[in-house]
């Protein structure tokens, strides 16, 4: 099972500074993200099941990759890494 941290650095293009401890992370991620984002994610980072996690935010197909685009684009804005960041 990755970690939350491992899991941003798979999806964040470039980052400079490290990234903050475990429970600062999840605030921060907390208040940038939707909680549909937020629970993917997590999902993400746990290597759950993606069919089951669509099922429970009620997601198709094209809803989910639109979702997981929005949330990588998110992720790699400067003013999301800025406040994950120390």
């Amino acid at each position: 099972m990755a970690t939350l941290e491992e899991t941003l650095k798979t999806h964040i293009n470039k980052l400079v500074h490290p990234l903050k401890e475990e429970e600062e992370l999840r605030m921060a991620l907390k208040a940038k993200l939707t909680k549909k984002e937020l629970k993917l994610l997590q999902a993400w980072a746990d290597e759950a099941d993606l069919g089951a996690l669509k099922t429970k935010l009620k997601l198709d197909e094209t809803h989910y990759e639109e979702l997981s685009s929005k949330l990588v684009k998110k992720l790699n804005q400067e003013k999301t890494k800025q406040a994950i960041c120390q």
